[in-house]
């Protein structure tokens, strides 16, 4: 078990885990994620997390679909910052508690401020990583928002 799935049974909401064989020459880990496991890219997200300037965190979570890139305009105007750019790796995995491509939304080893890109509303249910690169969870977007203590907000370009 992954910090994630733990946080989501201690949470005592319905979840499904999902796990496929990981290509470690995958180019971008969240779209391995939609074909291995046969979804729609739509209600797969990925989790980035970005450095912000003029805010009270200095690091902040956007969980956007695997389809799309995240503005960093838009994320930092959703956290109230000045500016925003992607951190840097080693700090993501230091911070998280989990390694590049495998980094879950849910059950970080500090909690972040968190946004999720209001597309994921109209998912019944979301994919994010579940803590480690071949394994997904599968929740409602809302309870992904409660795990996090997250917000909705438009953060894709």
């Amino acid at each position: 078990m992954t910090p994630a799935i733990n946080s989501a049974k201690k949470a005592n909401i319905a979840f499904t885990v999902h796990e496929y064989q990981h290509d470690p020459n995958s180019e971008s880990y969240g779209e391995e994620a939609a074909a291995a496991l046969g979804l729609n890219p739509a209600q797969v997200f990925k989790t980035l997390l970005v450095s912000l300037t003029g805010h009270k965190s200095q690091l902040g979570v956007a969980v956007i679909p695997v389809s799309h890139q995240l503005s960093l305009k838009a994320i930092a105007k959703a956290f109230g910052a000045k500016k925003a750019e992607m951190a840097d790796p080693k700090v993501a995995e230091r911070t998280t508690g989990y390694i590049v491509g495998g980094i879950s939304p849910i059950g970080q080893k500090k909690a972040l401020p968190t946004m999720i890109d209001s597309s994921a509303e109209s998912q019944p249910q979301v994919n994010v990583s579940a803590g480690k690169r071949g394994l997904e969870i599968e929740l409602s977007p809302h309870d992904l928002a409660k795990l996090t203590r997250a917000s909705f907000a438009t953060i894709v370009a």
